[in-house]
């Protein structure tokens, strides 16, 4: 028979008072939670006679977080925090040849260079399980936040997270967007401003992926109208295809043309954008989680193996020749 403590406090009731604050709607919390909206509507009520008070109040069809909520939602983030630290702290006293490593990656990152990092660590490291996943911006802070995810790698900065306190960056790599045409016109250009790449249609990623939104930033600080998306995609390759097979301009991070650059057709041309648009892409994780032997060992191996490749020298020399 369940106390009255693990009832108030159990992982499943605290998720789904989480997932409601932080959605205030009941219909779209219980979709992402996979549950019926009477199912989770029982449970914050439960919590709510639990806790003596209401949680949420509503104005109309607009959800509120009530005062008692805001306190139980404080003390929530609270037990989490310490949960993660104590996690932490265990696995910083574990070997280095065992157990798990979670990453997320984000979607919009070509994965091949980790992906054959980790055929390569697997070779020594054959009791360590490496987990990998293509992830969203909000998917991958949320992984960090619950402790799911060990490491993230992403672009920063990132404009969205206030909170950096908790986490710290590695930085893997310096990243600028390459602007990719098969406009003979500009085919000497090593450079081109972006008042001169909005005469065709584009190719690009998703509405609110990082790269489209720096890209739009971009144009916006240049009082230039942004240019003609007709299609998105969210993987690099995608769009590079498409717009070999149909002559849409595009955009892509250096990283991927110059390890993709092989591959293009003849007529296919580059050039830096000017101003140019340029971020980091980054390791991104919890601090303390590099004192996990484990992780902190990845790290070594994946300086080590990028070097060996000469992957941050190539990428260098390509930019050099832009």
């Amino acid at each position: 028979m369940k106390t009255q403590h693990e009832s108030i406090f159990s992982s499943k009731t605290l998720t789904y008072f989480l997932q409601l604050a932080e959605t205030m709607s009941y219909t779209q919390a219980a979709q992402i939670l996979g549950i019926t909206q009477p199912a989770l509507t029982q449970q914050i009520k439960k919590l709510e006679r639990n806790v003596g008070a209401p949680l949420f109040y509503s104005v109309g069809k607009k959800l509120h977080l009530s005062d008692a909520g805001y306190t139980m939602l404080d003390a929530t983030h609270q037990i989490y925090e310490t949960l993660n630290r104590a996690t932490d702290e265990i696995q910083q006293s574990t070997s280095a040849d065992l157990g798990e490593i979670n990453i997320g990656i984000l979607s919009s990152i070509d994965t091949e260079v980790f992906f054959d990092f980790v055929i390569d660590y697997y070779q020594r490291h054959h009791d360590i399980k490496i987990t990998i996943y293509s992830l969203t911006r909000k998917e991958i802070w949320e992984g960090l936040e619950n402790n799911q995810l060990d490491l993230a790698i992403m672009y920063l900065p990132d404009e969205n997270i206030k909170n950096w306190k908790p986490y710290a960056a590695r930085k893997i790599i310096s990243e600028s967007l390459v602007f990719v045409h098969k406009n003979e016109k500009y085919q000497k250009r090593r450079k081109i401003r972006l008042k001169d790449t909005v005469g065709q249609p584009w190719v690009g990623y998703p509405i609110n992926f990082y790269v489209d939104a720096q890209l739009r930033e971009a144009y916006r600080n240049e009082n230039i109208d942004a240019p003609n998306f007709v299609a998105r995609f969210t993987q690099p390759q995608q769009l590079l295809q498409f717009a070999q097979r149909t002559g849409n301009y595009t955009a892509l991070p250096a990283s991927f043309v110059a390890a993709n650059e092989h591959s293009a057709h003849d007529d296919f041309y580059y050039a830096q954008l000017e101003p140019e648009i340029s971020f980091e892409m980054s390791f991104v994780y919890r601090k303390g989680k590099a004192e996990i032997p484990r992780i902190n060992n990845l790290f070594q191996e994946f300086d080590e193996y990028l070097s060996q490749k000469d992957y941050v020298s190539r990428l260098t020399e390509f930019k050099q020749q832009q």
